[in-house]
């Protein structure tokens, strides 16, 4: 039996202005999605600021959790477990967006298309990051929810019975785990 590997999704709640707007039309606690491929938050990946002062100028992004955008954050980090061709496939994905970063922008009409459940224009390259975590984990053969990835918003995440709850709280508190718990196994 071939062994599954893990990757995780993590939704945060950053404060923000665009993080508050979105929550007061969806009334989810948690806004953003992001895909991480270890538990530690250490390789995070989403659609959002490619400047954490600036929230126009968005797309394509490797996160920094430990980041001022994240400092005050709450957040729900789930597990998916996936078999290694899913993984291999999820890992090219990421890898084929790192190499072409340029060519990808934020979905601003996308999310304005899924406040009111259609798609108003497809647009290649763009993604809102529910969007795209919901596209990866498709592109890879797994589905996490019942709908069009166009469509998917972070509360659909939180509800679909494919990802697992590990921890649900203030994300410093979770970094602060991670890097204790990597302490104790080099002193170990």
């Amino acid at each position: 039996m071939t062994r599954e590997l893990e990757v995780y999704v993590v939704l945060t709640d950053t404060g923000t202005l665009f993080t508050r707007t979105i929550k007061w039309f969806t009334k989810d606690p948690l806004n953003h999605a992001s895909i991480a491929f270890d538990s530690g938050l250490n390789e995070v990946y989403s659609f959002g600021r490619k400047n954490p002062q600036n929230p126009f100028f968005a797309g394509f992004v490797r996160e920094n959790m430990r980041g001022q955008l994240f400092a005050e954050a709450r957040c729900a980090l789930y597990r998916c477990r996936i078999q290694p061709a899913a993984y291999a496939k999820m890992r090219g994905v990421i890898a084929e967006m790192e190499r072409n970063r340029e060519l990808y922008r934020y979905n601003l009409i996308g999310v304005i298309g899924l406040l009111f459940n259609t798609r108003i224009i497809k647009r290649d390259y763009a993604y809102f990051c529910s969007e795209f975590v919901a596209s990866v984990f498709e592109k890879s053969g797994v589905h996490l929810v019942n709908k069009s990835s166009f469509l998917v918003t972070p509360g659909d995440l939180e509800n679909t019975s494919k990802l697992e709850l590990v921890y649900e709280g203030r994300l410093q508190d979770l970094l602060d785990k991670c890097i204790n718990e990597e302490a104790g196994k080099r002193l170990a």
